[in-house]
């Protein structure tokens, strides 16, 4: 069972036994992502993910790791490390588990919920239309997150996504300087 995951520099040969995730694509970067996952046996191994990294999380609820790359999103069990499924060109370029286990993502303009399959995600409602959204932090079941609200750039805010009732609300106006 893989109890930890990191995103690392490409490791030495031989460091790490290696498994590769990749898929036959015309659409395909030349970057790759390394991985690093301990098992809950304390033995390391390394994936190499096709695409730039971007960010991987373990849910040890619900049993499955995301890994997000510029070229896929991708579903693993936590028992073996098994692709469960993935996405091509995925848009997202942040990545959370919650409290409760299921992960949360977002592109430039949209947060959404993965509480199951990939392809059934959920699409978080916001009180404005936002724009260049960054996960912050977790502060107990609330995640922090800075936008700017979308065609109003100079309004940079901090809002609060309350994992137990999936609502997100406006903490307050945050400065850049």
């Amino acid at each position: 069972m893989i109890e930890f995951v990191d995103i690392i520099n490409r490791p030495y040969s031989g460091e790490f036994e290696e498994r590769i995730y990749d898929m036959q694509s015309p659409w395909n970067s030349q970057s790759w992502s390394y991985i690093k996952f301990i098992n809950d046996d304390f033995s390391e191994w390394c994936g190499a993910f096709r695409g730039s990294p971007r960010k991987a999380e373990l849910s040890k609820i619900k049993g499955e790791i995301l890994v997000l790359t510029s070229d896929y999103l991708w579903r693993l069990d936590s028992k073996n490390g098994d692709v469960k499924e993935y996405e091509d060109q995925p848009q997202y370029h942040n990545l959370t588990v919650a409290p409760n286990g299921d992960f949360i993502l977002a592109d430039y303009y949209n947060i959404c919920r993965i509480d199951g399959e990939i392809k059934d995600s959920k699409d978080l409602q916001s009180p404005i239309q936002m724009d260049m959204i960054k996960f912050k932090n977790w502060e107990n079941e609330k995640l922090i997150i800075e936008c700017d609200e979308f065609i109003n750039w100079e309004r940079h805010l901090t809002l609060e996504l309350n994992s137990s009732n999936w609502t997100i609300e406006i903490k307050t106006p945050h400065n850049t300087m």
